[in-house]
């Protein structure tokens, strides 16, 4: 019997999850200022949690900005 694909991966479990344990929600509680050391563990509200965007896209938009910057201080030198 194979290894499932989702097994073999180092960092497989680490991707964005939908649903978090209850310690995690705690935590995120506490954070959010929303529980207190007392309060009962179970029926605990909801957590938001939402997947954090970084990658490709975000390089491509610091380029493109660090590009315009350069543009604007040439004509800056031009004018001058």
């Amino acid at each position: 019997m194979s290894i499932d694909r989702s097994l073999k991966i180092k960092g497989a479990l680490s991707r964005h999850r939908n649903v978090l344990s209850r310690a995690e929600r705690i935590e995120k509680l506490i954070e959010e200022e929303r529980w207190a050391e007392g309060d009962p563990v179970t029926g605990l509200a909801k957590v938001a949690h939402r997947k954090g965007h970084s990658g490709r896209k975000g390089e491509k938009e610091e380029k493109a900005a660090a590009e315009g910057a350069e543009a604007e201080a040439a004509v800056e030198k031009t004018e001058s």
